[in-house]
């Protein structure tokens, strides 16, 4: 009867051995998927935060730009508003008024010019800005993508070490949710977390 029992004993421990060898083997596949994964969003994410950068500075030298044109126009304005006083004032020799007049019609030729070229300035300040924010959008899925994987492979830490393989489950919840942000971040899709986002940023 006892080899009997012995037999059984043996047979369950190598169940459960087998078990714990297979349950090993998937978080270690696991795991070594989601890292490689979450190393291609890595380099997705820092070409983004790149292009981040140049859209900021080209929006930010835009206004700068934008700024310099209103300053001349301010200045053009100014010195139209006196030609036009002296104009009117009047007692003037007919070449002096003429050269005014020219004088004249020179600045509200420059002022129109300024408000016309700040008008393209402003425009492509503002689609520097929209660009940045396009890739805002997509550098908070892959914010999230990071997030949500990380969790992921602390939790398959875990269900290594506790031999749970309830928190496998638990982990590729996060996982996935990881995965789809990451790779609708690759695609240009619109899956956005916006609670997670603010959260994170």
């Amino acid at each position: 009867m006892a080899d009997i029992k012995d037999a059984v004993e043996d047979a369950v421990n190598k169940a459960e051995q087998a078990s714990s060898d297979r349950l090993m083997n998937v978080i270690a596949a696991l795991v070594a998927i989601l890292a490689t994964v979450m190393a291609v969003f890595n380099i997705k994410d820092g070409n983004i935060v790149q292009a981040m950068a140049q859209a900021q500075a080209k929006s930010v030298s835009a206004w700068t730009y934008f700024q310099a044109k209103s300053t001349k126009q301010n200045l053009a304005e100014s010195m139209l508003d006196q030609l036009t006083f002296e104009r009117e004032r009047g007692a003037l020799t007919p070449e002096a008024a003429a050269l005014l007049d020219r004088k004249i019609e020179s600045y509200r030729e420059r002022v129109a010019r300024y408000e016309s070229e700040k008008q393209e300035i402003k425009q492509q300040a503002e689609a520097f800005e929209r660009e940045y924010d396009r890739l805002n959008f997509h550098d908070d899925q892959f914010d999230i993508a990071e997030a949500g994987i990380t969790v992921g492979m602390a939790m398959l830490g875990i269900a290594a070490l506790t031999r749970r393989r309830w928190l496998v489950g638990f982990a590729l919840v996060f996982a996935v949710v990881g995965v789809a942000s990451g790779v609708s971040g690759f695609l240009g899709t619109g899956f956005h977390l916006d609670a997670i986002a603010r959260l994170l940023g």
